[in-house]
């Protein structure tokens, strides 16, 4: 028998929810929905269910809008059948069955993360312990120490102990010999980056050698320095050094795929720097295009950086990448509809409504809280008395009449921004939240289990009341 699954929704989403669920057939469920007595859908909570809900008939699951509040175990033990969120537009629900309702696995990866700190000679042991701390939190497993040339080092062993007494896996970013023997010996993970004429150092430290060239281009002398460490029986990677764009990038290229051919058992890094910090463009699409590569030759480790302001976010980046990549390839699937982190200025749906529809919504209104909504037509501004189609805020502005409300106008004039910010890039809206910029902008996920605080309109409202 196929499963029979009861959606629960409000009054003003009632039809949209039956459209989309009869515009779904066939299914391989069948399914009824539930209108439980609350204008708009988000609003529900737990204990709002548990009061209004007497009657789940011969359902298997019931699902909920997905900003619905309240913990769903609990709800689950209630009703005796699973309780689950859906998605939080109701338009989402093809998608949101389209991998049998099943939640993307991004825990997993196989690449390591080392984050650079490019600058630590000039940096205090606090600072970097500062900087390292967020890299960690934004997913690097290694934090490298980046050394700079001609510049002295005194304090690099006790920067090295001082993450070490932190937990952090730690590597030494050096051409000089001399600072990467100080390194391992402080007790540093791995050296960056040692090759054929600087092997000796491994006869001095036990640390993990990251191999580059001799000379920049030069595969071959890699390759004896990886046969060479090969004899010692000593952990290694290798890295064939990615260049920039029109200083040979397409070649560095080739040479990871010659390398990995070569040696398809070989751990390989691949520092990204050179493309995300010396190219005018956005981060993220850099990243995703070189996991895409990483993902297919099955590379092992990334080195990244945050130096130029335009690449802050490259840490957080890296790690959306490799584990959304790594999700793809383990299903055979195109690197689609895993995650939203690199989709920072577009969406891949970001008008879940027609404006016909929201039309219909704002029919159904019968109170004067103004409501917002943005379509591929504009952004729509209704409440009881009308609704304005605008394409630019101010032109709503003589409709609102909130002359006498600088609270409420001042609420206004933030949400039609956003509003407008989003039907410009073509970004999802919803009224009261800010808007999400993937991995660009640390975003701190809503506890669905807690009631909401007073929403953004209530909160102003108030203020401008005392």
């Amino acid at each position: 028998m196929s499963e029979h699954i009861l959606f629960l929704t409000g009054k003003l989403a009632e039809k949209n929810l039956q459209r989309v669920l009869a515009d779904m057939q066939p299914t391989p469920f069948s399914f009824e929905v539930q209108q439980i007595g609350v204008n708009v859908a988000a609003l529900m909570t737990g204990d709002m269910i548990k009061r209004r809900v007497t009657n789940i008939g011969h359902a298997d699951r019931i699902i909920v809008p997905g900003r619905c509040r309240g913990d769903l175990d609990a709800l689950t033990q209630h009703f005796s059948v699973p309780v689950n969120r859906g998605p939080d537009e109701l338009k989402d629900l093809p998608q949101y069955f389209g991998r049998a309702g099943h939640a993307v696995d991004l825990t997993r990866t196989d690449v390591t993360l080392f984050a650079e700190i490019v600058d630590a000679p000039h940096c205090s042991i606090e600072k970097v312990l500062e900087r390292a701390r967020r890299y960690r939190n934004d997913g690097a497993d290694v934090i490298d120490i980046g050394c700079l040339p001609e510049t002295p080092f005194p304090y690099l062993e006790e920067m090295v102990r001082a993450l070490k007494s932190e937990g952090f896996m730690v590597s030494v970013d050096s051409m000089q010999t001399g600072e990467l023997l100080r390194g391992g010996r402080a007790g540093a993970d791995y050296l960056l980056s040692l090759h054929e004429g600087t092997l000796d150092v491994l006869n001095e430290v036990s640390s993990i050698p990251v191999l580059i060239p001799q000379s920049p281009g030069d595969l071959d002398s890699l390759m004896r320095a990886i046969d060479a460490v090969r004899v010692l029986k000593r952990p290694f990677l290798a890295d064939p050094i990615l260049d920039p764009i029109h200083f040979g990038f397409t070649e560095s290229l080739c040479r990871y795929r010659e390398l990995r051919q070569r040696f398809p058992d070989v751990d390989v890094m691949m520092g990204v720097g050179n493309l995300t910090e010396l190219t005018d463009a956005d981060t993220t699409g850099i990243n995703a295009l070189l996991f895409g590569v990483i993902s297919e030759l099955r590379l092992n480790a990334v080195l990244t950086t945050e130096v130029s302001t335009h690449a802050r976010s490259a840490v957080r980046e890296a790690d959306a990448a490799r584990r959304m990549m790594f999700a793809a390839r383990e299903e055979g699937s195109l690197p689609k509809n895993y995650s939203s982190a690199l989709l920072v200025n577009h969406e891949r749906r970001p008008f879940p409504d027609s404006a016909a529809e929201i039309a219909e919504i704002a029919a159904q209104v019968k109170d004067p809280n103004f409501r917002i909504q943005v379509s591929t037509s504009g952004i729509s501004v209704y409440n009881r008395d009308g609704l304005q189609e605008v394409t630019e805020p101010f032109s709503a502005w003589p409709q609102l009449k909130l002359e006498a409300d600088a609270s409420h106008a001042f609420y206004m004039g933030v949400e039609l921004a956003r509003a407008e910010i989003a039907w410009q890039l073509g970004k999802r809206y919803t009224q009261d939240e800010g808007l999400h910029w993937g991995a660009a902008v640390e975003f701190e996920e809503d506890n669905l289990l807690e009631q909401k605080a007073a929403g953004t309109t209530l909160s102003h409202k108030l203020r401008g009341l005392k």
